[in-house]
């Protein structure tokens, strides 16, 4: 019996656009239909190397020929609303995006609100709150398995709180199981504070959690990079990767780490871009939690500005939602207007040359 398809659009085929190309078409239940990719030699790449010949400027051009069930929106992050609620409006059923999902909260609100209204399931992407072990860990906290929550922590929270730190928030909220509701912060150097972008900005601080916890943030390694949660007798500590475990004490009083199993990847090659998008697809097919929803990534962004608002005001303590939504945090130049606009462009020869990831 023929396995149903779900056929997809990749909107912006750049070098992380490409990686989302090559898990769609190596899952059984996908079929890569259409790419839109504003760069004509890069186009034509991509084109040639996943044998695909519905190919479009942008996604105003493709959504006149084509409606897919999917589009993943893989543009840089000032390109990312319009491309969205586009899909959004040419009735797609789910529509995927990637980090940081824009710079002003009221432009990731009005995508959110259109996906809403239109019965479209939005999607996160790439972020390491996808990680299988990192759900599962979440998991196990929720279960109980290691006693009530105590407390949590953020390690090493600097340099990019919009782009590379929402990976911060996303696991923070999953693991801690609560919302930021309050943030009290503290910026250097002052000049990265009074700039409009979050590049080099150190934040240390504290967030208040809706389950009432009071989280510490370090701006810098401590020496950790990432995220603490612990129980009386537990610790779950995620600094990039898999969960490590620690639980008991020995008889110094320093903490065990236990070597408790994960569940194997089905596709170990794509690691969590793979979990994110079959994520997605299960929500799709059966409904229920996504892994990495469009809303994970507005309380990463929301969480960033108030940070670098309340540092930038004195370290006034902000309540969350924020009540101005327009406020603003942009990314580094890369992540805001792509790599052919910072200095960082593909070659034809690279796009072309194969897999990315192995």
């Amino acid at each position: 019996m023929s396995i149903s398809k779900h056929t997809v659009a990749i909107i912006g085929c750049g070098r992380l656009g490409q990686h989302y190309a090559e898990v769609y078409q190596t899952l059984p239940n996908t079929e890569l239909v259409a790419i839109a990719e504003y760069n004509p030699e890069r186009r034509k790449a991509v084109g040639e190397r996943f044998g695909i010949n519905a190919l479009f400027q942008d996604a105003e051009a493709l959504f006149q020929e084509i409606v897919p069930d999917i589009a993943a929106v893989v543009l840089p992050g000032k390109f990312i609303k319009e491309a969205v609620i586009a899909a959004a409006e040419a009735g797609v059923k789910g529509v995927s995006t990637d980090k940081p999902i824009g710079a002003r909260l009221s432009d990731v609100d009005e995508m959110i609100e259109v996906c809403e209204t239109r019965g479209v399931i939005f999607a996160g992407g790439n972020l390491q709150r996808a990680i299988s072990e990192v759900q599962e860990a979440a998991r196990w906290l929720r279960n109980d398995d290691y006693g009530a929550l105590r407390g949590a922590s953020v390690h090493g929270w600097g340099g990019e709180i919009s782009g590379g730190g929402c990976q911060h928030i996303a696991v923070l909220r999953l693991l801690a199981q609560a919302e930021v509701t309050e943030v009290i912060a503290w910026g250097t150097p002052e000049e990265a504070l009074k700039q409009d972008s979050d590049e080099g900005l150190i934040i240390n601080g504290h967030f208040r959690l809706s389950n009432g916890l009071v989280c510490p943030v370090f701006g810098k390694r401590t020496p950790f990079s990432g995220v603490d949660v612990w129980t009386d007798g537990a610790l779950v500590r995620w600094d990039w990767g898999a969960p490590e475990i620690y639980k008991g004490f020995d008889e110094t009083g320093v903490r065990i780490k236990v070597d408790r199993p994960y569940t194997p990847l089905q596709y170990p090659r794509f690691t969590y871009m793979g979990t994110s998008i079959l994520s997605f697809l299960d929500v799709l097919e059966n409904g229920g939690e996504l892994a990495i929803s469009g809303h994970d990534l507005r309380q990463s962004l929301e969480a960033a500005i108030a940070a670098r608002y309340s540092a930038l005001w004195g370290s006034v303590p902000l309540k969350l939602p924020l009540e101005d939504r327009s406020l603003t945090l942009y990314p580094r130049a890369y992540r805001w207007l792509g790599g052919d606009q910072s200095d960082l462009p593909q070659s034809y020869k690279d796009a072309i040359k194969g897999p990315l990831f192995q």
